[in-house]
């Protein structure tokens, strides 16, 4: 029964050495894993960076009346067409008609309180030639007729007035573009303090895309191309994502950046322009600016084969089989894949490409086949 028991003792011992000699052997296979490798050659490349953008018409004009009164006839239908001056809404004129046609009354009346006036100094002004009245007499004929012609002049102003609060009833599109929806209804009561415009007119045969870039990006830009007018001149082309993924056919044009950084969020603003003749693009609506941005002559390298220490950037090279950390500079500028190299690297340089946060220095590689 002792020899039993010592047999099968020294069975499990002899298990556990052959168990721990394979994790050993497995630890060391590990330790000299195979991993892809690169080598760095300068290329050309195009970056695309992502900006999320707010579209609007060119003109988007938020349309209100500048009289008070009560709707009696819509003229447009919303989502339609309109042209500049087109009749869209009328506020009921009989009010406007009537005050009309008392400043015309009171225009009236002062042209004959004029005219009587002007006949009262012209016989004052020949009985003084007779000494019949003295100089006074005349001189307050003057003061009378001359106030009638400022209570003439004051008529005629109101009478202008009252023509253009009547032309006002009409309420004309300020521009050629699309109707928005109308937010007031046969019989409301309008004026020009109401919350709600009428409604808005927006001409988008062509939209501006407005997005912005950090404040670095900018002056990365400005350094680039000497001045922001050069920078603008020489931007590529840049393309428009819509909501739904695609993207749209026409290109646009950087064709203004804001002077100023905004305070709250440290960026700058920049402007775009989209022809838009199918109408596909809405006033209001977002979509997402992709600028390509083009180097040439350049190592690039995928950012799996990097790792971070401290804001640092570094790579593992391969030297006679063996690991060695490298620390690299990069382009602020990164699409998310991959990174353009400025110093650090060169020609000929081989290094891991990817599970570079997996490795370690002096560690033995085998070149992934």
């Amino acid at each position: 029964m002792k020899h039993l028991k010592c047999n099968i003792a020294a069975l499990a011992c002899a298990f556990v050495a052959l168990l721990s000699q394979s994790c050993k052997e497995k630890a060391a296979t590990g330790a000299a894993g195979n991993y892809k490798t690169i080598t760095a050659s300068p290329s050309a490349c195009v970056l695309e960076k992502e900006y999320t953008a707010t579209l609007r018409g060119v003109q988007s004009v938020e349309v209100r009346p500048q009289v008070s009164g009560t709707i009696t006839k819509i003229c447009v239908s919303e989502g339609a067409h309109v042209k500049r001056g087109q009749t869209m809404f009328i506020i009921d004129q009989e009010p406007y008609r009537a005050s009309l046609r008392a400043a015309e009354a009171d225009v009236s009346s002062a042209r004959a309180a004029v005219a009587s006036a002007q006949l009262e100094l012209e016989g004052k002004r020949q009985l003084r030639r007779s000494g019949v009245v003295a100089d006074y007499d005349v001189s307050q004929a003057q003061c009378t007729l001359d106030e009638q012609l400022a209570a003439l002049r004051n008529a005629e102003a109101k009478l202008a007035a009252a023509r253009t609060d009547l032309s006002y009833t009409e309420v004309k599109s300020p521009a050629d573009g699309v109707i928005g929806m109308i937010n007031y209804r046969l019989g409301a009561l309008v004026s020009s303090s109401i919350d709600e415009p009428l409604t808005t007119v927006a001409d988008v045969s062509s939209v501006h895309a407005y997005f912005s870039v950090t404040e670095s990006e900018a002056q990365r830009l400005v350094a680039d191309h000497g001045s922001l007018d050069k920078a603008i001149a020489t931007l590529p082309s840049v393309k428009l994502r819509l909501g739904s993924g695609e993207e749209l056919s026409a290109e646009g044009t950087v064709d203004a950046v804001s002077g100023n950084v905004d305070e709250a969020t440290g960026s700058v603003a920049m402007r775009t322009t989209f022809a838009n003749p199918s109408r596909i693009l809405f006033s209001g609506g977002s979509a997402t600016i992709v600028i390509p941005y083009k180097y040439t002559n350049r190592i690039i390298i995928p950012q799996e084969a990097t790792y971070e220490i401290q804001d640092k950037k570094f790579v593992y090279r391969v030297i006679d089989g063996k690991t060695k950390s490298t620390e690299i500079t990069v382009e602020p500028l990164s699409d998310g894949k991959r990174y353009v190299v400025n110093d650090g690297l060169k020609k000929g340089d081989v290094i891991v490409a990817e599970g570079a946060g997996l490795l370690s220095d002096g560690m033995e590689i085998k070149v992934k086949k």
